[in-house]
């Protein structure tokens, strides 16, 4: 899109939204089409592809994509059925001992923590098998929503397993399950790398049995050899990190037992939306009190940087991530540092060691035994050292949004100040993709930014992890919003009982033409990006109340509206009519014009033969899908009063 443009044609002044396609070829769309056109979020803009104008490469990808976005809602739906008939167990609620359990809960929640634990236990007191998702930031208190279910299925006799994407995440959930539930007689254990295969064969035998209330762990709670007595509750820990195999099975557990899934990955508002009623969502946007957003400084790597933000950090007490990300010199980089700040007390952490080597080191740390841990990604999830409050990323250029946003998420887990030092090389080194990534999470250092992170990467990345990785190609290739409102449509078909079809789902919408000018006139809005967002949303608008508020809207903001601004209202008012109807093109001029019904149309045949009848110096047909009518309609007001008039006939003779 470059710009917006006024033209004259037939006479009537418009305004067109200007694109450019491959070849430098332009296409001017009418505001009143604004509807056709949606936001392409995909990839990186620069492998965003441009099409040749009048070629079929895009029809092609849409019909592809359509095709897809019809088995994904009948896949969603089927589950939902599933879950649906299958009658769960409903969990009893005992409050005095759950309350007490609250009460040992160190902090205050927050309301949307709160809310987000109300709606957990109220799933899990229905009948249905609950299948939530808890999506939020951080170090936002998703682990505390997860104990409180936790705690509910565990006083009603029924086991629970926690799935965790790593050992060290799994050895973490360990601890902090142990200490929150020390008062409460709950046998709680973990099965990972971390232990024997003796140790792992007598934790299996006693989970059949049914002596562990809590099971956590990695992958391996998956095996076809570990089984559970009485299985309540399983909660997932960051799904999209588990290979397809492991989601299969989780898949299969869905309409047996209740299922809690927490992710940091920011689900996209507007997916919710078109999966209402078939996975619920509930988000922690609010950050605990007293929590300090992470100060991030991107800069030129500089020695003397780091060893002044290593230093301010271990002299005040904390303790630094370093992050390394390659393992084969990762020795070298400690020994750098050791050299550049002697004062500090350096370990090396990262995924190839040995397990229990690992799970030392990472043990140590925690008990500050070191001050400074070299380390890979392998931090990227879920290690939680409240004394950590500063971290060094080298070559930050090298990782992704999301990524950086988790890592960024490992410091300033606590009331002190913490910071985000990400050293790129000198700015010519790098992408210009890689620049843009950094400005925009050295600019969203706000707590809870994860949300206004849902940047096309991320919203591709959640998108992903709800309906299954593979459909993220056919968002990169049509763009996101519109693949939301291609699964939007499917899945409402599917609800109503009707089978989604491609062509609906791909189809043009309805054109209406009454050649008179439609537009919100510069001197009304003179703020080119402000009449740019109000013609989308009237485009776009679903019903008439949608309509009715947009012009209260703008009523209150701009004025009175002059007449080309109410053109463009009852136009957008006459399109959801003829959609409804099935009416592919509306015509008006001054002598008449003429309507083109779609294939399938809700128009009744007999009504229309019996007008043609009666009328037939006003009505005629034009070929097998065109009603001509001939009138006088040189007035603009009457001419949209009377196709306004006869589109209530045409609605009131309707036929389903």
């Amino acid at each position: 899109f470059y710009i917006m443009i006024h033209l004259e044609a037939g006479g009537i002044k418009g305004e067109y939204l200007m694109l450019t396609y491959a070849n430098d070829a332009k296409l001017y769309v009418p505001v009143s089409s604004l509807h056709l056109i949606s936001r392409y979020a995909g990839g990186a803009e620069e492998s965003a592809p441009l099409h040749k104008l009048g070629g079929d490469a895009w029809s092609r990808a849409r019909q592809k994509a359509a095709e897809k976005v019809r088995d994904v809602a009948a896949e969603l739906l089927d589950i939902y059925a599933q879950r649906a008939a299958k009658e769960g167990f409903a969990f009893k609620h005992d409050r005095e001992q759950y309350q007490l359990f609250c009460d040992s809960f160190p902090f205050e929640t927050t309301p949307d923590q709160a809310q987000a634990i109300n709606a957990v236990l109220s799933d899990m007191c229905q009948p249905l098998a609950m299948d939530r998702l808890v999506c939020g930031d951080v170090g936002f208190g998703k682990t505390e929503v997860a104990m409180r279910a936790a705690f509910l299925a565990v006083e009603n006799h029924k086991q629970v397993a926690v799935l965790v994407p790593t050992t060290l995440l799994a050895q973490q959930h360990y601890d902090n399950f142990r200490d929150r539930f020390a008062n409460w007689p709950v046998r709680i254990e973990m099965l990972s790398r971390f232990r024997s295969a003796k140790e792992q064969t007598q934790i299996l035998a006693e989970a059949a049995e049914g002596k562990i209330d809590i099971l956590i762990g990695t992958h391996k709670l998956l095996q076809s050899d570990v089984k559970l007595r009485d299985l309540g509750l399983l909660i997932v820990d960051e799904e999209h990190r588990f290979g397809v195999r492991h989601k299969e099975r989780i898949k299969a557990m869905r309409a047996d037992v209740d299922i809690l899934t927490l992710t940091a990955t920011p689900i996209p508002r507007t997916l919710n939306m078109a999966m209402s009623g078939m996975r619920d969502l509930s988000i922690i946007a609010t950050p605990p009190a007293r929590r300090l957003a992470v100060k991030t400084f991107v800069r030129e790597y500089d020695s003397l940087v780091v060893r002044e933000a290593i230093l301010r950090e271990i002299l005040r007490g904390g303790q630094v991530y370093y992050l390394y990300n390659d393992v084969e010199n990762i020795q070298k980089a400690a020994e750098r540092l050791a050299e550049l700040v002697p004062e500090a007390r350096i370990a090396i952490g990262h995924g190839q060691m040995r397990e229990r080597e690992l799970e030392r080191v990472m043990n140590d740390f925690h008990h500050q035994r070191f001050n400074v841990l070299v380390c890979t990604t392998i931090i990227e999830t879920g290690i939680d050292i409240p004394t950590a409050n500063t971290i060094i990323i080298e070559r930050a250029d090298h990782f992704g949004l999301a990524q950086l946003h988790q890592l960024r998420g490992r410091v300033g887990r606590s009331h002190h100040q913490a910071y985000a030092w990400l050293l790129t090389p000198h700015p010519k080194a790098m992408t210009t993709d890689a620049q843009k990534r950094l400005e925009a999470i050295a600019s969203l250092e706000d707590l809870g930014a994860g949300f206004a992170l849902a940047t096309h990467d991320l919203e591709i990345r959640g998108a992903g992890e709800l309906l299954g990785e593979e459909q993220s190609g056919s968002m990169e290739t049509i763009g996101f919003s519109l693949y939301m409102e291609l699964l939007e449509n499917a899945v409402d078909a599917l609800k109503a009982g009707r089978e989604p079809s491609l062509e609906d789902l791909t189809s043009q919408q309805t054109e209406v033409e009454l050649r008179m000018p439609s537009l919100l006139p510069d001197d009304f809005i003179p703020d080119v990006n402000t009449r740019l967002s109000f013609y989308k949303r009237i485009a776009s608008a679903k019903n008439e109340n949608e309509l009715e508020e947009i012009k209260v809207e703008l009523i209150d903001r701009f004025g009175l509206l002059p007449d080309p601004a109410r053109n463009l209202l009852d136009i957008a008012r006459l399109r959801q009519q003829a959609q409804k109807l099935g009416i592919r093109k509306l015509e008006g001029n001054e002598k008449g014009g003429t309507i083109e019904f779609a294939e399938k149309n809700h128009v009744d045949p007999a009504w229309l033969i019996g007008l043609l009848q009666k009328q037939p110096q006003h009505f005629r047909l034009d070929g097998p899908t065109r009603l001509k009518f001939i009138q006088d309609l040189s007035e603009r007001k009457t001419r949209i009063d009377w196709v306004r008039q006869f589109m209530q006939q045409l609605e009131e003779n309707a036929i389903a």
